[in-house]
């Protein structure tokens, strides 16, 4: 492992939007789930070598002197530029004395992450969960284990993420999927949006929030690009052909595919917008609690 050095790591979210953050915490740098599509490769965030994951120098260090020093306790999302649970994880458990520290001074967390090590820190989170909200959002984008091996190949099979979301809920954790991004030409499919619902209710989630799309910029469109070549022959052009430079690239049946998912989600009672996720898992920490579905 190389650690890198840091002044400072829990910094003010720019966006209270997304997820009802108030706080952002990134301990490593760099990712090695190897997906194709990940944004975090583009040239705007200056990340070398993005495949290498890396730590921060002294960051328990540094997380419990601004967590001390902060006026105003809040949420703390984590792995929003790279996953809290990558494999070096496992030994170094930088993340779980990062939220045995947000469990000592009463900050709440929102965690993003596509690998299955979240269960291992179950216990801590249960003790979060008892003064400050927590909600557990797992990347999913296939139904099927054979396209999610193919696009995110490092990462734990969808079926593994499935049950790390299962193991979460019945230790009645707030955990649920990011289904993003859904790739146009790959996996915008009725089955695949249709089928993942279904998997998501059988194993607990309480909500999913998707993306029919997916965003493309410098560098991180041309590693994508070399991959479509490589996994899905012909697809390549059909982007350029569609797309051009376009940052975003929304999936030509999105609109159709929204309709369905949104269906399926209130048959299934799962929550699928941002501000009825953000509402059910603050409910009972001073938030006003309201009734997300009607009979």
């Amino acid at each position: 492992m190389q650690y890198i050095p840091a002044k400072t790591i829990v910094t003010r979210t720019k966006n209270t939007s997304w997820f009802g953050t108030d706080y952002n915490m990134n301990i490593y740098k760099g990712c090695c789930h190897g997906c194709i599509y990940c944004d975090s490769r583009s040239d705007c965030y200056r990340v070398e070598h993005f495949d290498k994951v890396r730590a921060k120098e002294n960051a328990l260090e540094i997380i419990r002197d601004e967590l001390r020093r902060k006026m105003k306790t809040g949420v703390i999302g984590t792995g929003s530029m790279s996953d809290p649970y990558n494999p070096f994880e496992k030994e170094l458990c930088l993340t779980r004395h990062a939220l045995e520290l947000m469990d000592a001074f009463d900050f709440g967390v929102a965690i993003a992450t596509k690998s299955c090590l979240i269960t291992r820190d179950i216990d801590i989170l249960k003790m979060i969960k008892g003064h400050s909200p927590v909600i557990c959002k797992i990347t999913i984008t296939n139904s099927e284990d054979e396209m999610s091996r193919k696009i995110e190949p490092n990462a734990p099979l969808s079926s593994q993420r499935l049950e790390a979301i299962h193991q979460l809920s019945e230790a009645g954790i707030y955990a649920g999927i990011l289904l993003m991004p859904v790739l146009p030409f790959i996996n915008d499919t009725k089955e695949n949006v249709i089928n993942l619902v279904r998997l998501a209710k059988a194993n607990g989630a309480k909500f999913i929030y998707p993306a029919f799309g997916v965003t493309l910029r410098n560098n991180q469109r041309e590693y994508y690009y070399e991959k479509l070549d490589e996994l899905f022959p012909g697809i390549k052009s059909r982007y350029i052909k569609r797309y051009g430079d376009s940052y975003s690239c929304t999936s030509p049946d999105a609109r159709e595919l929204y309709y369905l998912f949104a269906k399926e989600c209130e048959n299934h009672r799962i929550l699928y917008k941002m501000k009825d996720i953000i509402t059910g898992y603050k409910a009972g920490y001073g938030y006003k609690q309201l009734s997300l579905f009607h009979d």
